[in-house]
């Protein structure tokens, strides 16, 4: 047989460990058809070589919001999957609320915004359905069984407002969200703060006169987020519904999530990046409203109880809550207004958000692989599989086997470099995660067996290798659910040297 295409040597993670072992991928028809140790006389169309770099199952973003159709000037589709291209996702799946004319609340919604976007992907993309307080109000959840039978994957609910055309739920208004929702076994994914305290002290905050970046973390409380969550786990208690805390912030949160896991509920979490390397009283004191987002940063002991969240399974996988906003520099559509920086702005009317797509993948990899805070496995878990699973695409995406769509992340786990604004593929070029210094970087994004992305020598911008269009809408596949475990490593108990050596040994494993 003549393969389509030979990845040669790929040094591919084992199934359920922390070795690897460097092999050949063949593929044919888009999808893994073998593993081979040699190749010598096996033909192939085209050949990508991984040069001995570690080659990951395609890893998923599962919440963007890339702002397509309607608000261009902050994202395009294009440049929001370009993004992931460069960051080694291979499939994104996108919010249903910041899209206009309409928001994804119904099926012709969905069409219409399916649409728009087909033509811009260049990574595949499922999406997300929607449901408001309008919806329950004016009656119509029945749009939720029929977007669940069009292929969304699950549902978004606000309990702090969103924009226009996809406002907030009431606790009544959610509760009834779930008891539809639960229906159709799909999770419920919530913005998971309480409205009225966010909104208290948010307006008391500025009142005082205060306009330092910190004052935002503060207004929107961790007491906020911990109350919300609280509530979503009782709703799931009570009505069955799979509930989902999205881009979770701290660290009693990822402890409310465990705890429910033991009792066996229907409860997931996922943490975003920056919630795992950045806090409010640096990076919102040096970048003000750069850093704002929703939940906002928050401390570094929230950083370091996420990292254990994720590490021990109560924070299920990560996201990066893409969701950037026009700055001063961005002369696209002049007649849309600046949100982050226009003169007059303050940290409080500035709008919350920032990019991460293209970043997610290589922040794991430096400070979550390279510095022992995450095991190759789970890695692997937390960037491609769980996800999978968890919205219905697994084995389609997530996994490296054979009849498995040829998604492959490729990282060079020894490059030293950082993270510059200038040279991404952002739209709005701001991050506060400007300046960070990582040792991994992903080289190649191979989406279905076509190299989509590669990293130019001696540039830290890479080149997109598709054209807009190749990225294919992906329907849910069925209905899954991940395990409810929480997992203790016991060898951190042991001892610091112990966990050390340990450590040391399996990145060996995967470098040498």
């Amino acid at each position: 047989m003549k393969y389509d295409v030979i990845v040669k040597n790929a040094r591919i993670p084992l199934m359920n460990g922390n070795d690897t072992v460097v092999t050949n991928i063949l593929v044919k028809d888009e999808k893994v058809a073998g593993f081979l140790a040699d190749v010598t006389g096996i033909e192939a169309n085209q050949y990508i070589d991984a040069e001995g770099n570690l080659v990951m199952p395609g890893c998923i973003d599962s919440h963007t919001h890339y702002m397509d159709p309607g608000f261009t000037h902050r994202e395009t589709f294009e440049t929001g999957t370009s993004q992931a291209a460069a960051g080694g996702v291979t499939l994104t799946i996108d919010m249903p609320c910041c899209s206009s004319p309409r928001s994804v609340r119904c099926v012709s919604s969905l069409n219409e915004k399916l649409d728009a976007v087909g033509p811009q992907a260049i990574v595949d993309y499922c999406m997300w359905g929607g449901a408001t307080g309008e919806d329950v109000r004016e009656g119509n959840l029945h749009n939720v069984k029929e977007q669940a039978d069009a292929g969304v994957v699950a549902f978004k609910v606000y309990m702090t407002p969103s924009v226009p055309t996809y406002n907030r739920v009431t606790d009544p208004e959610m509760h009834e969200v779930f008891k539809v929702v639960a229906e159709t076994g799909l999770p419920v994914g919530v913005h998971a703060e309480n409205f009225a305290m966010c909104d208290y002290y948010v307006k008391k905050y500025a009142q005082e006169g205060r306009l330092d970046g910190p004052a935002w973390s503060e207004a929107r409380l961790e007491l906020a987020e911990k109350a919300a969550i609280q509530l979503g786990i009782a709703f799931s208690e009570e009505t069955g519904a799979r509930y989902h805390v999205v881009h979770m912030s701290t660290g009693v949160g990822a402890r409310l999530i465990g705890e429910a896991k033991k009792r066996g509920l229907k409860v997931t979490s996922e943490v975003c990046p920056h919630y795992l390397v950045l806090n409010a009283k640096e990076s919102m004191t040096e970048h003000g409203a750069f850093a704002k987002i929703a939940p906002p940063l928050r401390t570094k002991q929230d950083n370091v109880e996420l990292w254990e969240g994720l590490a021990n399974g109560s924070v299920d996988f990560v996201a990066t809550d893409h969701a950037p906003y026009k700055i001063q520099a961005n002369k696209d559509n002049d007649d849309a207004a600046v949100e982050k920086d226009a003169p007059g702005m303050n940290i409080w009317t500035a709008f919350p958000g920032i990019a991460g797509t293209e970043t997610m993948v290589n922040i794991l990899v430096s400070e979550g692989l390279n510095k022992g805070r995450l095991t190759l496995e789970r890695l692997v878990e937390v960037l491609s599989k769980n996800a999978a699973i968890h919205y219905g695409l697994f084995p389609k995406k997530g996994v490296l086997q054979v009849g498995s769509d040829a998604d492959l992340t490729i990282v060079d786990l020894k490059k030293e470099w950082a993270i510059d604004k200038e040279q991404s593929y952002m739209k709005n070029k701001y991050t506060p995660l400007h300046g960070l210094k990582l040792t991994g970087k992903v080289v190649k994004t191979v989406v279905r067996g076509t190299l989509v992305y590669e990293e130019a020598k001696d540039e830290i911008k890479g080149r997109i290798l598709v054209k807009p269009g190749f990225g294919q809408f992906v329907k849910r596949q069925s209905v899954q659910e991940l395990d409810r475990k929480i997992k203790f490593d016991n060898y951190r108990a042991i001892g610091s040297d112990y966990f050390d050596n340990v450590h040391r040994r399996n990145i060996n494993n995967v470098i040498d």
